[in-house]
């Protein structure tokens, strides 16, 4: 189906791999010019190797003078940017707030809000010249209940939502719409992680973690990437055209995020 992204400019925040290589494949695959960049250089050399025709970027989102060189390498490439993917952010820390080092706390900010931030403001005055421009940012369900035990990681993803709904209105007059997508679960080894880090904070098996994270959702799942990028391709598109300021829930309808004893059986 055509979507109406032919040739269009994208750029994509840790886009080597999990949500943001699905994400790069899904636009490529629709006739878009695409660049990621990503902190893992060997992720990297795997995603230019699969998908030739992507532009790859090593560069740390939270390092400012490292997203002005992604900023202009992009630029110079493709002369300007339609399209950006605030992708890159890290899991934080796991465990109450008093065990929470400052320096934890901040690098999960730093990363996963600063990073958006920096990306953004570079974005913004490139999409405002050309008049047009669409920047999806993730947050989380996080970012929309709250998260026990994963205070900074809900934190920055609150921020999220905040800066996208507050862009929203600055960049609305100048054509360019801004929105944030908050997966659940999604599926994968990112979230194996996830699970296996709380399931040693909490003492319990891994599997009854699993269990209640699936349990917190009506539909009972997880989200695959595949499924995110659909999703940031339709905000992409024209089809989106009239979506702005919005935090969208892909995530089978999340009832709560509250920690529960899971000693207690199922």
């Amino acid at each position: 189906m055509d979507v109406g992204l032919e040739n269009k400019r994208v750029l994509i925040t840790a886009g080597a791999a999990g949500i943001g290589l699905a994400t790069a494949r899904a636009f490529s695959a629709s006739g878009a010019q695409v660049a990621v960049c990503d902190i893992d250089a060997v992720a990297l050399e795997s995603a230019a190797a699969a998908e030739p025709g992507l532009l790859c970027l090593r560069a740390d989102v939270s390092d400012p003078s490292e997203v002005d060189q992604v900023f202009e390498g992009v630029l110079g490439t493709f002369g300007g940017l339609d399209v950006l993917v605030n992708n890159a952010g890290i899991a934080g820390p796991t465990g109450p707030i008093e065990d929470c080092e400052p320096d934890a706390w901040r690098q999960t900010i730093a990363v996963n809000l600063d990073g958006t931030y920096l990306c953004c403001r570079r974005a913004v005055p490139a999409m405002r010249q050309e008049g047009s421009g669409c920047i999806v940012n993730l947050s989380s369900t996080a970012g929309l209940h709250g998260y026990p035990l994963r205070t900074p990681y809900a934190a920055a993803k609150w921020g999220i939502v905040g800066l996208t709904k507050s862009l929203a209105m600055e960049a609305g007059p100048y054509g360019v719409r801004v929105n944030a997508i908050c997966p659940g679960s999604v599926s994968g080894p990112r979230m194996d992680g996830v699970i296996a880090a709380e399931a040693k904070a909490r003492s319990v098996p891994e599997g009854r973690v699993r269990d209640q994270y699936l349990r917190q959702t009506s539909l009972r799942c997880f989200v695959d990437a595949e499924e995110i990028a659909d999703l940031i391709l339709f905000l992409a598109s024209p089809r989106g055209a009239k979506i702005s300021g919005q935090a969208l829930a892909m995530d089978g309808h999340t009832e709560s995020l509250s920690q529960v004893d899971l000693n207690d059986g199922p």
